[in-house]
């Protein structure tokens, strides 16, 4: 048997991880490549092991980061995550369900545990109540800011009617299709206090090697796109 190896990377090696009991998936690369403009301060809600705020600091340099979790392992993983890779953040271990504070972000940014079933054990949230999440999220987003988030299709509609129950607008949808003809993740981003004005772009590929291998936004995914086709 091969054994594997500590350490490894993404975003063409621009993001390092250790292995551990939970490795950040492709979905922390997606949603923090949908991030609009370049926020000053981040609030990474569930933040595990640290994938979404490592892959949101290396596109956006000297982004503020605070990262919470409710499991003082996975933020114990997400420490040294954070210094292999040369970055500093605020970790707060308390549930986001529950967490009291008056503090607001210029970004709330979440890849959340909207998977169903058995809970793994790790101690981080399992089976958790998409739309309280939501709620709780869109409460730490300053006036004008942006909250993105990444669901599966069966959350969708619950998540953005909570989003527009909190005066969210601005949205921005995309959704991410592997090889079902039907979308298998969703990205949503929405701005707190906005119009309730809504773009739909056409789908991509959960495998697209400009987002995932390249570490490019989907901004700059498009534009790539757009000069090839020239």
């Amino acid at each position: 048997m091969v054994e594997k190896q500590e350490v490894f990377t993404i975003m063409g090696g621009r993001v390092k991880f250790l292995r551990g009991p939970y490795n950040p998936t492709s979905d922390a690369v997606w949603v923090s490549a949908f991030v609009d403009g370049h926020p000053q301060t981040a609030l990474d809600v569930g933040t595990g092991t640290g994938g979404v705020a490592l892959c949101l600091m290396a596109r956006i340099p000297g982004i503020k980061m605070t990262a919470i979790d409710v499991s003082q392992e996975m933020l114990d993983a997400a420490a040294d995550n954070f210094r292999l890779n040369n970055q500093t953040a605020n970790f707060i271990n308390a549930d986001i369900m529950t967490w009291h504070t008056d503090k607001t972000f210029d970004l709330v940014i979440t890849n959340p545990p909207y998977f169903k079933g058995t809970p793994a054990n790790h101690n981080a949230h399992h089976n958790a109540d998409l739309v309280a999440w939501t709620k709780r999220c869109i409460a730490r987003v300053k006036p004008g800011g942006e909250f993105v988030i990444i669901v599966d299709m069966a959350e969708i509609a619950n998540v953005i009617a909570e989003m527009c129950r909190h005066r969210c607008g601005d949205f921005r949808i995309l959704p991410l299709f592997s090889t079902k003809n039907t979308a298998e993740r969703i990205l949503i981003s929405a701005k707190l206090g906005r119009a309730p004005h809504t773009t739909m772009y056409s789908g991509m590929s959960m495998n697209c090697d400009m987002v995932l291998r390249d570490g490019m936004s989907i901004a700059e995914t498009w534009a790539a796109m757009a000069n090839k086709n020239k």
